[in-house]
């Protein structure tokens, strides 16, 4: 299922992003859909490749080490990737999924694993501040979906819409279309609530890999996306796994967005609780215990041990 419309005005790319475009010369008609793709000229140099994977830092919250980086640095590693041939995936870790790290053995080897552990709620930039760590803000699922297709229309990126309730990823791509005119949709997909069977499994990477989609956004919601993509990275030919959650539902216009100056102010999780007090309740909870938590570890100084990775932007 391909989506597509011509015209319309995508703003411009971050500079760290655009700069990436001085690595392509040759454009070919890609993938059957008018699309320019960009292909490298010559491999990047040696220098370039050592630049991007120079060792960085990864800032320990409670054990798990995040990438505290903006919305351009995201983008930039994006296409870096996309460019060099890799495939990683994407966590955006609140602080309910930091506890269930503490709890879940596999959901924290899949998010140590991720290329990028951004930090997705009010409570980690906070758990930042209070361990000293500098900071570039919060990076949410929804706020990145949205910045990407649009960012990305330029340099040609294909989406894939892998998750959601029935029906849910297919009005996505609708609403992003109308949003973003010139948006290239790979595909869509809607999984069953159940395990797949292997070879359910198998024809839906036949499906992902056959749409030459650039990024699989997956909406399957936590922990079960995070651990959906440590499985798949890899097998998926994507550049990019992104776990999203919720955004799925807001974008869709299944679920309202808090407006804009709740989230801003940095208080969504009080608009999500008003609205959703079943689900929302013990996340909250949780809030609080996570702040004890990282207050404790602030205490023992333990926060200075950081975790080297090898970079991948």
């Amino acid at each position: 299922m391909t989506h597509l419309k011509n015209g319309g005005m995508a703003r411009p790319l971050p500079k760290r992003l655009s700069s990436l475009r001085g690595n392509e010369s040759k454009r070919e008609q890609g993938r059957g859909n008018g699309q320019d793709i960009a292909t490298l000229k010559e491999p990047p140099s040696p220098v370039a490749l050592a630049q991007r994977r120079q060792r960085r830092q990864r800032c320990d919250v409670l054990g798990i080490g995040f990438d505290l980086v903006s919305y351009e640095d995201v983008l930039a590693a994006l296409g870096a990737w996309r460019c060099d041939g890799d495939r990683h995936y994407l966590t955006l870790t609140p602080p309910h999924s930091v506890l269930m790290c503490r709890k879940d053995a596999e959901l924290d080897r899949a998010t140590s694993a991720a290329g990028m552990v951004l930090p997705d709620g009010v409570g980690i930039i906070l758990a930042a501040r209070l361990l000293g760590y500098p900071h570039r803000g919060r990076v949410t699922g929804p706020e990145l979906m949205l910045k990407l297709c649009d960012w990305g229309r330029q340099e040609g990126l294909r989406h894939f819409f892998y998750g959601g309730s029935p029906g849910v990823a297919e009005q996505l791509a609708e609403k992003l279309t109308e949003r973003f005119p010139g948006l290239a949709v790979a595909g869509t997909a809607t999984p069953p609530f159940r395990a797949l069977a292997r070879d359910e499994d198998e024809r839906m990477i036949e499906q992902i890999n056959g749409s030459d989609a650039d990024i699989v956004w997956v909406g399957l919601g936590s922990p079960k996306q995070e651990k959906w993509m440590a499985q798949h990275v890899g097998r998926i030919d994507a550049a990019a796994l992104i776990g999203v959650g919720a955004a799925f539902d807001f974008h869709s216009g299944r679920v309202k967005w808090a407006p804009a100056w709740v989230r801003k102010a940095g208080i969504e999780w009080a608009y999500r609780l008003i609205k959703e007090p079943r689900r929302m309740w013990r996340r909250n909870v949780n809030s609080v215990i996570f702040l004890s938590k990282v207050l404790h570890q602030c205490l023992r100084g333990s926060h200075r041990r950081a975790t080297a990775v090898a970079s991948t932007r």
